[in-house]
């Protein structure tokens, strides 16, 4: 069985480097200190996700449909993925994001005031925009 290599130290949490390759086949080892890739240190669920945006050539609306989850929470699951690959999210995005967030509660809660949902899909689509 294989398993995926972790990425950070269970005991220090710092990124860990990969210090011996093997063939499978003829069983030639390596030993030396090699970086792996970007994406490899990404939690799965990251990399799901990234997957998943690439498939989707990066239309925020097709991942939207494609994983059920709303614009603002396809936007902070993209922002995770690019921290977690070491570049910084600009902050005047996250505050625009931060403002539809808001505007998106405001929106279910008055459709949920009118009768035009339930309370059981107001709190799935507001426990949706805090993913």
């Amino acid at each position: 069985m294989r398993y995926k290599a972790p990425g950070n130290c269970p005991v220090c949490g710092e990124k860990l480097s990969i210090t011996k390759l093997g063939c499978p086949k003829c069983h030639t080892s390596l030993e030396g200190d090699f970086e792996p890739c970007e994406f490899c240190r990404l939690p799965a669920e990251d990399l799901e996700f990234a997957k998943i945006f690439i498939k989707c050539r990066g239309n925020i609306k097709d991942v939207e449909k494609e994983l059920g989850i709303s614009y603002p929470t396809v936007r902070g699951k993209l922002d995770a993925v690019i921290r977690n690959l070491g570049f910084e999210v600009p902050s005047k995005e996250a505050a625009r994001d931060n403002d539809f967030i808001k505007e998106a509660k405001e929106e279910i809660l008055e459709q949920l005031s009118k009768g035009e949902i339930s309370p059981k899909e107001a709190t799935e689509r507001i426990k949706k925009l805090n993913l």
